[in-house]
């Protein structure tokens, strides 16, 4: 529901991207560049199938993980140039416009 809420809050304030996670996933890059921006724990959805896995082990074994299992990524990801966030958070990106 997040996720939805956030494209309708861009729907009516500006243009922007929808990547499909589960389905595409996140670059090395990217990832790195949002987990610089909010922190490596942000971006693990406590729903994930794998959380307990991942809030247990060290921080490149939880990094590797979510690069190669997507669908353990809290959504939406918002990013904007080198700032990002996780989860809904319209009073961030209206700091943005």
């Amino acid at each position: 529901f997040d996720t939805k809420k956030a494209e309708r809050y861009f729907k009516e304030r500006r243009k922007y991207q929808l990547i499909d996670l589960p389905r595409f996933g996140m670059s090395r890059r990217e990832l790195e560049s949002v987990r610089a921006a909010v922190g490596l724990s942000e971006l693990i959805d406590p729903k994930a199938p794998d959380f307990d896995l991942l809030k247990n082990g060290d921080g490149r074994d939880r990094f590797e993980r979510l690069l190669e299992y997507p669908d353990n990524i809290r959504t939406p990801v918002v990013r904007n140039g080198r700032q990002a966030t996780v989860g809904y958070r319209p009073e961030v990106w209206k700091n943005w416009e």
